[in-house]
């Protein structure tokens, strides 16, 4: 029974991000729904981040006013790969997403980015892999879909909400 209520729980957070939280960007943030314990447990936020990066070649979990978040967007669109960005200011859920992100990467700054489902780190990091010649590498190893093939929810160029 249990598991049966985490996964309506799940899709239900699902079926909402996948229709507007990656467009529609509500002034506060927190819950946007309520269990009886009056949280989503930790690991509903997980399982929301590993299905996004399992579905996607690079996610970047980002707050829009940070400097080293539009540093790892720029390097993206710079070599003309599509990603999925995650605002984590303008999502309901963004402050629980950072502390499930921050247990999963071991850090709890932005930009956390994922590329082919792993962490390669922050906006520096990104950046300096590209400087490396090492990102691109990475990115080829996903689904064609990823590199100047913008679908739904991802940026390629300039990225805009």
């Amino acid at each position: 029974m249990v598991q049966v209520v985490k996964l309506v729980i799940l899709t239900l957070i699902l079926s909402f991000a996948s229709a507007s939280c990656f467009s529609y960007h509500p002034a506060r943030m927190g819950n946007f729904m309520s269990t009886s314990a009056g949280r989503f447990s930790n690991q509903t936020y997980i399982q929301f981040i590993q299905d996004v990066v399992s579905h996607n070649c690079v996610v970047i979990f980002s707050k829009t006013t940070c400097p080293y978040c539009k540093m790892a967007k720029n390097v993206f669109n710079q070599i003309g790969a599509s990603y999925k960005v995650i605002e984590l200011d303008e999502h309901h859920n963004g402050q629980q997403l950072q502390e499930a992100l921050a247990q999963m990467s071991g850090a709890r700054t932005v930009p956390r980015v994922f590329v082919n489902g792993q962490c390669i780190g922050g906006g520096s990091d990104t950046r300096q892999l590209h400087e490396q010649g090492k990102l691109l590498p990475l990115i080829e190893k996903c689904n064609p879909c990823c590199l100047n093939n913008a679908s739904e929810g991802s940026g390629s160029g300039q990225y805009t909400s």
